[in-house]
């Protein structure tokens, strides 16, 4: 099952230093973090951001050659986490026909804001996440989660990239 999620704010981790994405579920309290590199955090901020560059970025290239190709982002889902990655699909839709498209999670987030689409975590992606070593070297399960969930909109603007 996939859960409907929006990003809640982009910030440092404050034991690596390492840029996370936080998503969180539409309804409910499912939270996700993310970690990314610090370039793909910058387009996501950038466009959370509303900042206008003088030439495109490379997702807003991507946005307008799939306008030219009329071709639309349907979603984009984080569909799996394996040996400590998340994988991610792009769903696009031409003509009445959908196609999949691999993706970092990350390019298809800066995607999904760009194209004002829908982003869906599966839940096994999730119920993974929560017991992944990664995590827990970073920070412990519970300690993460009731950090994560006492984060105000002050904490979460506070990226610097």
């Amino acid at each position: 099952m996939e859960i409907e999620m929006k990003i809640r704010g982009l910030m440092m981790d404050p034991v690596t230093n390492v840029p996370i994405v936080i998503l969180k579920g539409i309804e409910g309290s499912a939270l996700l973090p993310i970690w990314v590199g610090v370039y793909e955090a910058n387009a996501i901020a950038v466009e959370i951001e509303k900042v206008t560059t003088p030439r495109p970025m490379t997702h807003d290239l991507i946005k307008n050659v799939l306008t030219g190709l009329e071709c639309s982002v349907n979603k984009v889902v984080v569909n799996q986490l394996k040996d400590d990655t998340f994988y991610a699909i792009i769903w696009l839709e031409r003509e009445g026909r959908l196609i999949s498209i691999d993706s970092r999670p990350s390019d298809a987030l800066a995607l999904a804001l760009r194209t004002d689409s829908p982003i869906f975590v599966d839940e096994e992606v999730i119920k993974s996440s929560k017991s992944s070593p990664v995590k827990q070297e970073k920070m412990g399960d519970d300690e993460l989660k009731r950090w994560l969930e006492n984060l105000n909109d002050e904490d979460l603007g506070k990226y610097k990239m």
